[in-house]
């Protein structure tokens, strides 16, 4: 099994039932493999199909110099645009769909956990105009990433300071208006539902690991609180929202990238990676 998930590439040759792709053309790639028959697929929610398939999950990935894909996940990119930039496009795309589903203009935003798609969460909420963005982590080297690169008005480390207890001072009280979860954290989720306010909105991506226990009747109900379930990108609504943020210059998705390796040296890149203190770590084929 060859892994390797999020990527970009140079089309170097298409099945002969494939249109709208030519040799030489520059895709990013979506990664969510459809069965395009399905009633989901069928409604516009191709990214929640019944029958999908991860690229590099379920079927070989791209962690390597030629890869084979299904037509369906080749998104057109601009000659000009850098690999690694083309290569970030989806998780950019996570959390762009994530922070279009909640909507932020004007709004308190909270965004717990500032990996690399926390900060994107981040950038994008301050793109569609809010209020205040405040974001915590455990590393204070994302939480000065998430605030030199992507714009967070406030960040907190959960390890050093009440998070709920200053988010309610920096809302007069209230708690944050829209909450965007992309930590998995168990105790990252319950203190993103206890931070927000009441008739609030939190949109939940981070994938917990454990199962998680919430007061359903104090956090959601009495609150009357929205909540939304968000995974990956909208096939390609969110494709298009992405791009027109990157040509009107309201994101740069080059910041995503802290860290750049040859694939040779992929167990190096690995531990970077899992140190949690950057961005995205980005391989290229060969030495």
């Amino acid at each position: 099994m060859i892994f390797g998930h999020e990527f970009a590439g140079e089309v170097i040759e298409v099945g002969s039932q494939v249109e709208g792709l030519e040799v030489g053309d520059h895709i990013a790639g979506e990664t969510h493999i459809p069965c395009e028959q399905c009633l989901l697929c069928r409604t516009g929610k191709q990214h929640i199909c019944r029958d999908m398939l991860i690229l590099g999950v379920h079927t070989p990935g791209v962690f390597s110099e030629y890869a084979a894909i299904p037509a369906v996940l080749a998104w057109k990119i601009p000659k000009e645009m850098p690999w690694d930039v083309g290569a970030v496009l989806e998780p950019v795309g996570v959390a762009c769909h994530a922070v279009f589903m909640a909507g932020t203009a004007a709004q308190n935003v909270l965004v717990t956990g500032s990996g690399p798609i926390g900060m994107a969460a981040v950038g994008i909420a301050q793109a569609l105009g809010a209020r205040r963005v405040i974001c915590t982590d455990v590393s204070d080297q994302r939480l000065e990433l998430a605030r030199k690169d992507w714009g967070a008005d406030v960040t907190l480390n959960p390890t050093k300071v009440d998070v709920v207890a200053e988010v309610r001072k920096l809302t007069d009280g209230l708690g944050a208006d829209v909450v965007i979860e992309a930590s998995g954290s168990p105790a990252g989720i319950k203190q993103a539902f206890e931070a927000m306010r009441r008739g609030g909105k939190i949109v939940l991506f981070g994938l917990p690991s454990q199962e998680v226990c919430l007061d359903l009747t104090e956090q959601i109900i009495y609150k009357e609180a929205v909540v939304y379930g968000s995974t990956g990108r909208g096939m390609w609504d969110t494709w298009y929202n992405v791009m027109a943020l990157i040509e009107a210059g309201k994101i740069d998705a080059a910041k995503m990238v802290t860290d750049r390796f040859p694939m040779s040296q992929f167990e190096e890149a690995f531990k970077v990676a899992a140190a949690g203190n950057g961005g995205k770590v980005v391989l290229y084929p060969g030495q």
